[in-house]
């Protein structure tokens, strides 16, 4: 029953999380106006946002003007009952498990729009930190998901910077080599920034939700899953090889929170 409940709950909440996604990148109000056709702006009536029931009945178009409705809203809901549902079923119903369901679910929300417009909303990103701190059983496991949310905040920001560093450096050693009289007076070179400083703030949820062997677990693991991925743009155009990484971030600590007492078996047996 609780799993269902679980389920029933990230759907629902699935159905909210459209909204963000959709408004949030246009700096749009996420409470006003109510949920309207973003076509012919009439407001939905409470059938049209049963979550992905409705999609199926209204056939994915609009009940007044039939413009054709995105399949990422049924996937966004579901995704979200199968995100809860797997937490619920791992560790029962309760108000921690509410608050890193929560945090998974803005995590979610933050990959989707990554994909999408490749950007990360530090509202969601806040939210999503708040929400791991909160997950904890116990003052000291609040005070210790702080702490881990602090050191990897400040471990990326640390990494960002050193790779930041040598990638500009390496590119003024190119310009310097190739710098002639009719460059010479010209500054071609701008800062290369290696990390994104949403990148950052993931990486402090990961360590309120993870712990700080688990969260390392998790960014290799992140690492492992964009492989096949960076390979394929490789040779592809500037902008084309500028994959978001949110979505591996995210999808490594769901896998890696699933899975934390075989991972730190494995780690505590062979490290």
């Amino acid at each position: 029953m609780d799993i269902f409940t679980g389920f029933v709950f990230g759907i629902v909440f699935g159905s909210f999380l459209n909204v963000l996604i959709y408004r949030i990148p246009k700096n749009e109000s996420v409470v006003y106006p109510s949920s309207h056709c973003p076509k012919c702006g009439n407001k939905l009536k409470f059938y049209h946002n049963v979550p992905i029931l409705s999609w199926f009945f209204l056939k994915g178009r609009c009940g007044f003007c039939k413009e054709k409705i995105s399949v990422e809203y049924p996937v966004v809901e579901f995704l979200s009952g199968i995100i809860t549902a797997s937490i619920v079923y791992k560790y029962s119903l309760s108000v921690p498990v509410i608050f890193v369901s929560l945090s998974f679910l803005m995590l979610l929300a933050l990959s989707v729009i990554d994909l999408k417009y490749k950007m990360v909303p530090d509202s969601l990103n806040l939210l999503a930190i708040c929400f791991a701190v909160l997950g904890a059983w116990n003052l000291e496991g609040l005070v210790e998901n702080f702490k881990n949310a602090l050191l990897f905040a400040g471990g990326f920001t640390l990494l960002r910077f050193a790779l930041s560093y040598y990638l500009t450096s390496k590119e003024i050693r190119f310009f310097n080599k190739t710098k002639t009289s009719w460059n010479r007076h010209y500054d071609r070179v701008t800062l290369i920034e290696a990390m994104g400083e949403g990148d950052i703030m993931v990486a402090s949820t990961m360590g309120a939700l993870l712990g700080v062997k688990l969260t390392l677990a998790a960014v290799f693991l992140s690492a492992l899953l964009a492989l096949p991925v960076m390979i394929y743009v490789q040779n592809r155009s500037k902008e084309e090889q500028r994959v978001p990484f949110v979505p591996f971030l995210s999808l490594a600590t769901f896998i890696t929170f699933l899975f934390d007492s075989q991972i730190m078996s494995y780690i505590e047996a062979n490290y």
